[in-house]
Formats: structure tokens, sequence, C-alpha cells
């Protein structure tokens, strides 16, 4: 059903750096929507950083991150850009 999945591959904690087993990690999906698998990649979280994540709801958080160019540009230009669309979200739910 699910098809054959190879957990002996080595997979890299995108929190701390960790390289660990596919099977010692947990799928992390930026959408939100780790059940939609098809045209996929997944980052893993090590089985202590995800026990560490909090796990409600962050709404549109990951859309402005990737917005505001998220590991794309430096620090001072990510955070200019964050603090706009943050800035501009919060205005428009005050409307």
């Amino acid at each position: 059903m699910w098809g054959r999945r190879d957990r002996s591959t080595q997979v890299t904690c995108i929190a701390c750096g960790e390289t660990v087993a596919r099977s010692d990690a947990r799928e992390y999906d930026k959408h939100g929507d780790r059940y939609t698998r098809r045209e996929k990649e997944f980052e893993y979280l090590c089985k202590s950083c995800y026990r560490d994540t909090d796990h409600q709801p962050r709404g549109d958080l990951e859309t402005v991150l990737e917005e505001s160019g998220a590991g794309q540009c430096d620090r001072s230009e990510f955070l200019a850009r964050y603090t706009d669309l943050a800035t501009e979200s919060r205005q428009e739910s005050e409307r």
C-alpha cells in the first residue's frame, strides 16, 4: 500500500545537525501535510529534537518564513522582510 521504505538510510536532523538512521528520526513537512507524499522530499528531526518541538498549529508561519527568504539571504535582510510581512499580516487581521 505505502510502497517499500528504505529505513537504513542516514538522515540529518534539521534542528541539531546530527546524522541519525532514518528509523531513529521523524519526518518533518514544512507545509504541515506529511500524509500527502507524492513529489515531496521530507526533512527530518532526530527523536530528541522532535520531542522538544511544539506540535501546535502554526497558521501561515512557514509561508511567511519562505516569503521572507529564510535560509536564502543574510540575517538582517531576512529580519527586515519578516518584520514587513508580519506587520502587514497583523494589520490585515485587525481590519
